[in-house]
């Protein structure tokens, strides 16, 4: 990894994401950061598949990733903030030459969603994010402990990816998948909290029907070498019968008989009569009546090929004609269960898990991007959002983290301070969230109507002020210039697409 001196004088870590070789190119004082596109894109495509297999089996396993209730318990208010420089922004996508309407309706952004990781210890986790305008429309803003794993002091997590809307295992804009992360050196190296931001570039998003399951023949499953799985269908007596008698098929056709310590009679409540096949001189034994084993209706003849009455094995009574009038006769008597364990016939059905995909293309084009903004004074007003999800300190749970949730209120005019994570200057704002709301957008001069504001603030940290054990407060790194050196280092940074596609 490489530290960047750029222009504005902020200090950046461009970090390759997920594994060895997933960087991507940058330039900083026309020096080049890492070019290894090719192994990255290869990678992405192995990691698009691992989120989104067995119907985005992955993104529905991953938990919310926060911070032990017990790590922010002090924190402390003193003195303002101070800029290091003039105010400045960046226009959302879209409203680069127009100015914000104000509104006071709550409307969710399209641009926010999930940032979907895999942790050090091997689990799988989840924190908030959103897309921000870029010059390539390929941009994330999130939390840099959402990148960096700072528990393990280990680098970066793994197979990071981006799902804007996401909402139980669904994708509605594509899944995005994390090319380069730009992080302020400070917390990369020393874990500063004051720096707990990062802006990750992202591939151009894979939407379609991933994970498509497709029915096909026997043949056709055992030679298919990826994913896939067998379904038993239940079937009438008649289809299963039939079933039998085709040589293609024979094998496909099974059945669960009753379970003969639930036989029952006729009076049980709800008992269910089942008909079972015997041999003409058991039926001709048998007696009429509603009782078990009694005789059940009259003979069935079946008019079946030559070669078909040569292959059946069953008790039935065959008559062969090689002139296409073979028969199999087939008597049966009855057998009453109780409710449910009655003799059931099945059908195996086969089915393959293929890629039905396309280009998305890019994340700004798809769901749009706030604008930025730094070196703004507090006390001003912001919406933040994110899926929270994880406990209170009391162990209470409020939240499902299937939904996004928003707060509204003034930032605190002084700086927040908690001396476990060299926190000096967060700005603090009233929202009792839980964990899974890490990495929000804090969104000033957010307007209702388009959508749209600018980010401003990432959720960080999570504190409980007045010591009820829950939540009541979160927190910020300040956005001053050196955080807009990090975003301006990323916001010029070309993805592309994923190479290969996806199979």
């Amino acid at each position: 990894m490489k530290r960047i001196l750029l222009p504005a004088g902020g200090a950046v870590l461009a970090t390759g994401l997920l594994a060895a070789g997933l960087a991507g190119t940058a330039q900083a004082n026309d020096k080049k950061i890492n070019d290894e596109v090719l192994a990255s894109q290869a990678k992405a495509a192995e990691i698009l598949d691992f989120w989104t297999k067995s119907n985005n089996a992955a993104l529905k396993q991953a938990s919310a990733y926060h911070w032990d209730s017990k790590d922010v318990t002090k924190v402390v208010s003193k003195g303002g903030y101070s800029p290091d420089g003039k105010p400045g922004s960046t226009a959302p996508i879209g409203e680069e030459k127009k100015s914000v309407a104000k509104t006071q309706n709550v409307n969710l952004p399209k641009t926010i969603g999930k940032v979907f990781f895999e942790g050090r210890d091997g689990n799988l986790y989840w924190c908030s994010g959103t897309s921000i305008q870029s010059n390539y429309r390929n941009l994330v803003a999130t939390a840099g402990h959402c990148v960096y794993d700072v528990s393990g002091n280990a680098e970066v997590v793994s197979r990071w990816v981006f799902v804007p809307g996401y909402y139980e295992g669904k994708t509605p804009y594509g899944v995005y998948v994390g090319k380069q992360a730009f992080t302020h050196y400070d917390f990369d190296v020393y874990e500063d909290f004051d720096r707990d931001y990062a802006f990750v570039t992202v591939y151009n998003g894979i939407g379609g029907s991933l994970n498509k399951p497709k029915q096909v023949n026997k043949a056709e499953y055992d030679a298919y070498k990826g994913e896939k799985f067998t379904k038993k269908v239940e079937v009438s007596e008649d289809e299963f019968k039939k079933g039998r008698l085709d040589p293609k098929n024979a094998n496909l056709y099974f059945r669960d008989w009753g379970k003969k310590d639930q036989v029952s009679g006729p009076d049980y409540p709800g008992a269910e009569v089942a008909k079972h096949e015997v041999s003409k001189a058991e039926y001709d034994k048998a007696r009429t009546g509603q009782g078990n084993f009694r005789k059940y209706g009259e003979p069935e003849v079946e008019h079946v090929t030559y070669r078909e009455a040569l292959k059946y094995k069953g008790p039935g009574e065959v008559k062969l004609d090689r002139k296409g009038n073979s028969t199999i006769t087939h008597y049966y008597v009855q057998v009453w269960y109780k409710p449910g364990t009655a003799t059931k016939y099945y059908k195996a059905e086969f089915y393959i898990v293929v890629h039905e995909v396309k280009d998305a293309g890019r994340l700004g084009d798809v769901v749009g991007g706030q604008g930025f903004a730094w070196n703004q004074p507090t006390g001003k007003y912001v919406r933040t959002f994110g899926y929270p999800y994880g406990k209170h300190p009391d162990g209470s749970k409020p939240y499902t983290g299937k939904t996004p949730k928003w707060c509204y209120g003034k930032t605190g005019a002084k700086t927040t301070q908690a001396a476990k994570y060299k926190v000096e200057e967060h700005v603090s704002l009233k929202c009792a969230v839980t964990g899974g709301y890490d990495g929000g957008p804090w969104l000033f001069k957010y307007s209702n109507a388009k959508r749209l504001g600018y980010v401003n603030g990432v959720t960080s940290l999570l504190y409980d002020a007045d010591g009820n054990d829950r939540w009541d407060h979160i927190s910020s790194p300040y956005f001053d210039g050196e955080t807009a050196a990090v975003y301006n280092a990323a916001k010029n940074v070309w993805s592309g697409q994923i190479t290969p596609m996806p199979k």
